[in-house]
């Protein structure tokens, strides 16, 4: 297992939880033209990272074992949660951290087996 990869991996499943708030944000915008909801820097900023995080990952499953790479992605979640919390002003209820706790352990069990 190479960490390098590892690594990349998951500063790939940091930019994708980026891209997420760069959409929210965009959604909470309101347009003067129709198009403005699918044609602003934001949404073609954040798919455009979709699009490289795509090929960076699936570039990293082929050095690693699969089984850490889900465990990876999984993290998104999490860093969805907290860049909401501190960009986006949600508050973090016990609802979101246990649906978060849940996704994680369950992923975990996952691996393990």
């Amino acid at each position: 297992m190479n960490r390098f990869y590892l690594m990349l991996m998951f500063v790939g499943t940091f930019f994708a939880a980026v891209s997420q708030i760069l959409l929210k944000q965009s959604a909470d915008r309101t347009y003067n033209r129709p198009l403005g909801d699918y044609l602003n820097w934001r949404v073609i900023t954040s798919y455009g990272m979709y699009f490289g995080i795509l090929f960076l990952n699936t570039w990293c499953y082929t050095k690693i074992d699969m089984k850490y790479g889900s465990i990876i992605d999984t993290c998104c979640y999490v860093f969805v949660m907290l860049l909401s919390c501190l960009i986006l002003k949600e508050k973090i209820t016990r609802r979101k951290l246990a649906g978060n706790l849940l996704i994680i352990c369950g992923v975990m069990i996952y691996t393990m087996v």
